[in-house]
């Protein structure tokens, strides 16, 4: 069922400027001309912006409001765009052809945020794993992390980039415009683009210093023009600029609220709390509806307090709440409430169940 206009609900990204992920959707909204306030918030926890106003304690970015449902994960945070703001409304789409759409979700879940996200951020100079960030990113991880020894696999992973580049490469080797070779960029474009400029950058030490929250300064990185340069991968560096290009040609949306800028949140958040009560839970659609019998045999029903947490990093920090709906692709809970939140009113929070485990609190882990 096609999601009603959502011209007069605020739409509010939380991130900051040397997130990957953060810059994945801020491009998104971008393409899709979508109205938005981008509020800054720390790279590390805590995040007492989140906590006090949503209940959300979950310790990845970004997150996206949409009113009062708060989705996590890029991989849910597109589809809820490209839902609550159709083409049919006036709204640009990230699935120029429609039938290419499970195809574009599995190059982005399967293979850009993951194994190509894996090797650039091996290319992150070693200053960064001696700060304060690097003890962060350790406890999320589950491991110590060893700044002499991933100095020492950055030509690994240069290597390991040459690799993605090199697989990529023949998309674009018979004059192919965009990755799903559309009449304008799709969210494939947008997950291949914004992890080869992260890497481009962070790997020669640009966004560290915002990365670590002043733990270092930018520089100090080899780069990777050693391997994505126009003589190595022609195609691929003409695709890179003309979606550069591209972006570039669109105005911005986007009103940007520093952290300092305790007005300038207030009022966004204001925004966000007089949002209508939320009648119906709005869910994505699927191909299938919810699977009620299957779901019932883990004890996944309305009303049960679950607990929900990455299938990769983060596992030993599960956010809770209760279950108010679930999906082939979606969970979503009311989340556990702490101290006097949430100071905007009630909120549901929608986790995609790619990348994710969900359980019934109190259900012992296979």
């Amino acid at each position: 069922m096609e999601s009603p206009p959502r011209e007069s609900t605020p739409v509010v990204l939380f991130g900051y400027d040397s997130s990957p992920f953060t810059q994945k959707v801020r491009l998104a909204l971008r393409l899709k001309r979508i109205p938005y306030a981008f509020i800054l918030v720390p790279s590390m926890m805590p995040r007492p912006i989140l906590k006090d106003n949503f209940n959300l304690t979950y310790r990845k970015i970004p997150v996206l409001s949409v009113g009062r449902d708060i989705y996590i994960d890029t991989s849910l945070i597109l589809e809820a765009l490209e839902h609550h703001f159709p083409p049919s409304q006036g709204y640009g789409t990230l699935y120029p052809f429609p039938s290419d759409r499970p195809l574009i979700r599995g190059f982005a879940s399967y293979w850009t945020d993951r194994p190509l996200f894996r090797v650039t951020t091996g290319l992150i100079p070693n200053t960064v794993w001696r700060t304060h960030f690097g003890t962060d990113r350790a406890n999320l991880i589950g491991h110590k992390l060893d700044a002499d020894k991933l100095e020492r696999k950055v030509p690994q992973n240069l290597s390991g980039l040459d690799l993605q580049l090199s697989l990529l490469e023949p998309l674009f080797s018979s004059g192919r415009k965009w990755v799903f070779d559309g009449a304008s960029p799709s969210a494939a474009d947008v997950a291949l683009w914004y992890q080869l400029d992260w890497g481009e950058k962070i790997s020669r030490g640009e966004g560290i210093e915002d990365l670590t929250g002043g733990g270092t300064r930018d520089g100090y990185g080899e780069g990777i023009a050693s391997v994505f340069n126009a003589e190595r991968y022609p195609g691929l560096t003409a695709w890179f600029e003309r979606f550069k290009a591209h972006v570039d040609g669109l105005s911005s949306l986007e009103t940007r609220v520093e952290r300092s800028d305790d007005s300038g949140v207030a009022r966004v958040l204001g925004e966000v709390k007089g949002t209508p009560s939320m009648k119906e839970t709005p869910l994505l659609p699927t191909p299938a509806g919810p699977h009620g019998s299957l779901d019932k045999r883990s004890g996944l029903v309305a009303g049960t307090q679950v607990s929900i947490a990455p299938d990769d990093t983060g596992r030993g920090s599960p956010t809770e709440g209760t279950l108010v709906a679930i999906t082939p692709e979606e969970v979503v809970i009311s989340p556990k409430r702490i101290g006097n939140g949430p100071r905007v009113g009630e909120v549901r929070t929608h986790f995609p169940r790619v990348g994710f485990v969900v359980r019934r609190v109190g259900t012992a882990k296979l």
